[in-house]
This record gives structure tokens, sequence and C-alpha cells, in this order.
């Protein structure tokens, strides 16, 4: 999957992009994944989808951020999403979200869910923004400070896939 975007080319993560990738990582979370979690995503989980958006530079492109999730029967969890600090707040991770929910939508999902801190208010205002809706939330979720997540999901995937992503169906 390519898709041209106004700030960056969306296209599958391969092996070459991983150091770039666990950079970022790095500075966006307080537990990065190792990078063999990376690897056994790309090369050995059927069900696992990662992109990565490349900045348009032909000179120098670099990663500026990634998606991951999980296509099972119909529903597509979102497991990973990162944009490098220098290009938060530039569009990308509605990209990146927008490229995977098509994605996600193409392949027969129909339901997408995720987890997102309570305090990553950025996070919840752009899911928000797609129509994700709060369900629940997971105690203690996130081991580093014991933090809560919220469980969000998005139905109806391949509806909104034909008729675009603003807000809810």
């Amino acid at each position: 999957m390519k898709e041209r975007t106004s700030q960056a080319l969306i296209r599958a993560m391969a092996l070459a992009d991983l150091p770039e990738v666990l950079e970022i990582d790095r500075m966006s979370f307080p537990i990065p994944w190792p990078e063999r979690s990376y690897r056994f995503e790309l090369n050995d989980n059927p069900a696992s989808h990662l992109l990565v958006a490349v900045t348009s530079d032909q000179a120098h492109p670099q990663v500026a951020g990634y998606i991951g999730f999980w296509l099972i029967v119909d529903e597509a969890h979102i497991s990973t999403l990162a944009v490098h600090p220098l290009y938060r707040r530039t569009g990308i991770g509605v990209d990146l979200l927008e490229a995977a929910l098509d994605k996600a939508a193409r392949l027969g999902g129909d339901m997408a869910t995720l987890e997102v801190r309570v305090s990553n208010q950025p996070a919840v205002n752009l899911y928000d923004k797609f129509g994700f809706q709060i369900v629940g939330r997971r105690p203690k979720y996130y081991r580093d400070q014991d933090e809560d997540a919220l469980l969000m999901t998005l139905t109806g995937l391949r509806s909104r896939h034909a008729g675009g992503w603003g807000g809810p169906a």
C-alpha cells in the first residue's frame, strides 16, 4: 500500500526502517518495544500490519512516524502509533491512522479497538476525531506508572471507509 499525503508517503514498514522506528519508539514511550518484537511482527505474525510515514524530502527521506495493527477476523486492534517529535501536529498521525483503518477495512475489518493512556489527551483527541468511543477502562494497564488505559472502539469500518473518516457514522 502506498498513499501520497501532504506530509509523507505512507507505505508498508520494512526491516530497513527499524533503526528509525526504534528511535521514534524510544522518544515516544516510557517502555518501548524491543527490536525483536518489531522483527516478529514484520516476519512471523500474519495478523500484523505495520505502516510507516516517510517524509517527502527526496534528498533525505526519513521515517516520520509509524502505526501497527493486528487484524483478527473482523477486528483491527491498533497496537502502536507514534510520530517523531519534529513531525507532531503536522497531520502525520491522522494520515497514519486513516491509512491503517483503510487497510483494515479493505482486508475485511469492520471494528477497531485500542488502548490509550488516560493522560494522553492529544491521542484521545485524535481517536475521537475518527469516531472512536470510550467503552471501558483498564486499571493500571501501563506498568511504568500504573496508569489506567482507556479502551476505545470504532465500529462500522467498512461503511466509514466508503464514506470517509470524519466523525461518528
